[in-house]
């Protein structure tokens, strides 16, 4: 029998169940950031990981702490904070399909923006792992409902976001909460000073792993445009005219960029939405539905804001301005050409901005390639238009409403194709449906007129 790989799971110290599970999932071998953190981590030690999103980290931290796990005690073990909702919730979804191979493993999302009756209940019930943001952690821990008594590992996942997004003194606060002996594991993106300061405060004697980006950048074809600032928004018009990729990814340094260039977009006839952090919790579940079930052409984002969104298939970043941190361009761009498929990362610089592009050269090891924006020349042909569009239903798990019901409906009781029908996101009190873009209106129409497991919905098309 050959030799394991030194990046196959089985060098390590992993149940057999654990290894049969990672081989159904589609885990080859270790990533980077998983070869490099998952030893000590398996030995109990603390450890602060640098690691982009995208490079396998949330297996790492998941199968340390699930190896820690006693399945048969009903109390919360671990604990995993996370800045945003909707990382929590991809990262409760990985945990819960890496956990498959012992029995009954039970893990709870506990972010803000859904009430907290259910998070109450499913807390009530036992739970061995929590998973979600500080604020809402916190309230539970205030409220009697989450008791960390017997938590054995405390996990920081994007810590480096929670710190720009204020969260500090939650994470102390939750911190104190927890256990003195127990493991603690930080990983980041990025390394600013406030990550030590918040390592010293509660790790003990941390192991430090840094991984550099898995992106080589190979796939991907960046180019350089120079452009006055009156000019930078009329640019990205013509980018997407010229270039006209079926997704792209924008990204702004503020929230009011990112509203001026979407306004702009969408004046010019493009499908554009704008994510940041002045968005409602509803309005931004239903953005990111829409980029990634294919309803929406083009995302314009701020960093934090779209940190964790993770798209398969994305065919175009675009930097509208060029960020002073050259990490942060690095993590912008690995957006795309991910998973072999090729990607193009168009940037955008004013003469003030070329310290910064320096520095993205002197990181990336070679010289930015610049093109003329004469060269952006109208592609012709109509705007491109996604090829679906988002149908909203008042009504999700609250009511029991799954997949597979959406989907019947939809097939067999109206009698669309398979091909017409997309994406279907389920939360606890809404239901977006992704349909091709020619019978999106009639489809809401039938919608309202018929039943979903013989029951009358409400249901209306999202528009720009």
């Amino acid at each position: 029998m050959p030799a394991a790989s030194p990046t196959a799971f089985d060098t390590l110290a992993l149940s057999p169940a654990t290894l049969e599970n990672l081989h159904r999932l589609g885990y080859t071998g270790m990533t980077a950031i998983q070869a490099a953190s998952l030893p000590p981590a398996l030995l109990g030690k603390d450890l602060i990981a640098q690691a982009k999103t995208g490079s396998g980290k949330t297996a790492a931290f998941a199968l340390s702490l699930l190896a820690r796990l006693d399945a048969k005690r009903l109390a919360v073990q671990a604990l995993v904070l996370c800045p945003t909702r909707e990382l929590a919730d991809q990262v409760t979804t990985e945990i819960r399909r890496l956990a498959r191979a012992e029995d009954n493993i039970k893990v709870v999302a506990l972010a803000g923006g859904v009430p907290l009756r259910g998070q109450t209940n499913s807390l009530a019930h036992g739970a061995h792992i929590a998973v979600g943001t500080p604020g809402r952690v916190l309230d539970h821990i205030d409220r009697g409902n989450l008791q960390l008594g017997a938590l054995n590992t405390l996990v920081l996942d994007e810590a480096d976001r929670m710190l720009d997004m204020g969260f500090v003194d939650d994470i102390a606060r939750v911190a104190r909460q927890c256990p003195a002996q127990r493991q603690t594991l930080l990983f980041s993106a990025t390394y600013p000073e406030g990550i030590a300061k918040l390592a010293a405060q509660f790790m003990r004697d941390p192991v430090t792993v840094k991984v550099e980006a898995q992106h080589g950048g190979e796939h991907i074809e960046q180019r350089w445009y120079e452009v006055t600032e009156a000019a930078r928004l009329p640019t990205v018009a013509r980018l997407l005219d010229h270039f006209r990729p079926a997704s792209a990814l924008a990204f702004c340094n503020t929230k009011a960029r990112c509203r001026e260039l979407a306004e702009l977009l969408r004046a010019q006839g493009y499908s554009a939405l704008a994510l940041h952090g002045d968005l409602e919790q509803r309005d931004r579940d239903q953005v990111l539905v829409r980029f990634a079930n294919g309803s929406c052409t083009v995302l314009v984002a701020t960093d934090v804001a779209a940190r964790g969104l993770d798209v398969a298939g994305l065919a175009a970043v675009i930097c509208v301005d060029t960020t002073p941190d050259a990490e942060v361009h690095v993590h912008r761009i690995g957006r795309t050409g991910r998973a072999g498929e090729s990607g193009m990362a168009l940037c955008l610089a004013s003469l003030d901005e070329m310290g910064a592009v320096g520095r993205i050269d002197l990181l990336q090891g070679r010289e930015s390639t610049w093109q003329e924006t004469a060269e952006l020349t109208p592609a012709g042909g109509p705007r491109l238009l996604p090829a679906m569009a988002t149908v909203h239903i008042q009504a999700g798990r609250k009511e029991k409403i799954r997949p597979g019901d959406v989907l019947g409906a939809l097939t067999a009781d109206l009698g669309y194709s398979r091909e017409q029908v997309g994406k279907i996101d389920i939360n606890e009190f809404a239901t977006y449906v992704a349909v091709a873009r020619e019978i999106g209106g009639e489809v809401v129409a039938r919608l309202n007129q018929g039943r979903i497991k013989g029951r009358a919905v409400k249901a209306r098309l999202l528009k720009d």
